[in-house]
């Protein structure tokens, strides 16, 4: 075996030991078990990076090093270092605790990882229960009111019946085909899928990664976890979970092919209650947490437009956008986490006068709101366009026109945000201070949101690149 082709997977799992080791002291050094796990998640973005045109096979073909994987790696390990920038000040978890806090972080990261390469259905179900079962030891672990025990139990709870549901669909499938590999099933699959128990099973399988997404009727989790969690670890559930659910549902719903009608339009279905449902509840809502909580909704929907086309433009589309919803969500949570540097949750209203209060978060706010709201020339917009022209080649006019007509309906609740920041007087708010290293980070998303927007090629490249490997 290629040691090397788990080089990523390995650094992290030393890490989650030095994290582990830090958890036995008796006594707390919250300044130093913050440098060290930004400097170690900051060496593991430059291990993925360095591992990304790695290729082969390892455990007898059950977890495949491609392009595809190692993209979402290192999305995953730029995702957990963008997250431990921000969290400096962890104010709504106890410093006893902040070494548990990084060491959470990183098995989740871990079980991440080691899911997006993973090609047997039993590898990926344990992969995702570890990457599933850190985070719901995250989110409890915010101090205060009563709402960070209702979010966890929330979380579990739904988290352990969507898992229900896939260890059936697992059975099925397994039952079907009599193999647990993926690359059996993709060539057994096609007789079969026209069945209601290949239908059946492949749906409830699909629940588990619907859960992760937050794709209806698995959603109801969302609301209640963005708010009920610290806002760091709510910022890594928004951003790096959320890539990771598209790369495992990119290559299982590459087993269906061209045959799959009717799994086609059951994700079709999905696709459109999600958007509707998401972007309508979105809009009554006053807390900033819960209002990105059912806007992330909204979007698990835009990524199934580009899953269900069973093409390689709609794969790549869906690729570059799960890459581009990492960052400018990321950009949003940046602003949440230094305009309420106490961890309290944060009430749209309360950004009032932010372009006074600190001009450079209000340019970072705006971009990333209208990058969500897909308005150009942001990384979001391209993203929409690529999902959006992918479905139209395959005839999906309706859905696209559902999808525009959604992302019309997703600029008010975007606006409102842009109008508290904007043009709603401060109220003597104190000006929000910004240190040298988090000036650089809103700088640096800024140029990615704008730059990857107007020059999308060498990232449309890669992603088509990789999903040649899932095809």
């Amino acid at each position: 075996m290629n040691v090397k082709l788990f080089g990523p997977e390995l650094y992290y799992l030393l890490m989650a030991l030095v994290f582990f080791g830090l958890c036995l002291r008796r006594r707390e050094n919250v300044k130093q078990d913050y440098q060290i796990a930004l400097v170690l998640t900051g060496l593991g973005a430059v291990v993925t990076f360095v591992s990304l045109f790695q290729q082969g096979d390892l455990f007898y073909q059950a977890y495949k090093v491609d392009l595809f994987s190692q993209i979402f790696k290192f999305a995953l390990a730029l995702g957990l270092f963008l997250v431990l920038t921000i969290s400096h000040n962890l104010a709504h978890i106890e410093s006893r605790y902040h070494a548990e806090y990084y060491l959470f972080l990183t098995t989740t990261t871990l079980g991440m990882m080691m899911l997006v390469s993973s090609v047997e259905l039993l590898t990926i179900y344990v992969s995702l229960e570890l990457s599933s079962y850190s985070l719901y030891i995250l989110v409890p672990l915010r101090r205060g009111d009563d709402i960070d025990v209702e979010a966890g139990i929330k979380y579990l709870f739904i988290g352990a019946v969507s898992s229900g549901f896939m260890l059936f669909g697992l059975s099925y499938i397994f039952g079907i085909t009599h193999t647990t590999y993926v690359t059996e099933i993709m060539a057994k699959l096609p007789q079969i899928v026209q069945s209601p128990m290949g239908l059946i099973g492949l749906l409830l399988t699909l629940s588990g990664f619907f859960f992760k997404l937050s794709v209806f009727p698995f959603h109801f989790w969302a609301p209640d976890v963005y708010q009920g969690a610290a806002n760091q670890v709510t910022a890594f559930i928004a951003t790096a979970s959320k890539a990771a659910a598209v790369a495992v549902l990119l290559r299982l719903t590459a087993l269906g092919g061209s045959y799959g009608f009717s799994f086609t339009q059951a994700l079709w279905v999905l696709a459109i209650v999600s958007m509707t449902l998401g972007n309508l509840v979105a809009i009554v809502q006053k807390d900033f947490k819960r209002m990105l909580a059912y806007s992330s909704i909204a979007h698990a929907g835009y990524f199934l437009i580009g899953i269900l086309t069973m093409r390689a433009d709609g794969y790549t589309a869906a690729v570059y956008y799960a890459l581009a919803y990492l960052i400018m969500n990321f950009s949003v949570f940046l602003v949440i986490n230094e305009v309420a540097k106490d961890g309290r949750d944060l009430k749209i209203p309360e950004l009032a006068g932010l372009y006074r209060r600190s001009p450079l978060l209000s340019m970072t706010l705006i971009l990333g709101i209208f990058a969500l709201a897909g308005v150009p020339p942001s990384i979001g917009f391209t993203g929409k366009l690529l999902l959006f022209t992918s479905a139209m080649n395959q005839g999906y006019f309706w859905l696209v026109l559902i999808g525009a007509v959604n992302g019309t309906v997703s600029l008010y609740y975007y606006l409102k945000v842009v109008y508290a920041a904007y043009f709603m007087e401060d109220g003597g708010l104190p000006p929000v201070q910004l240190s040298i290293p988090t000036r650089i980070l809103n700088l640096a998303l800024a140029v990615i949101i704008i730059g990857f927007g107007v020059f999308p090629d060498r990232i449309v490249n890669l992603a088509r690149e990789a999903v040649k490997a899932v095809l």
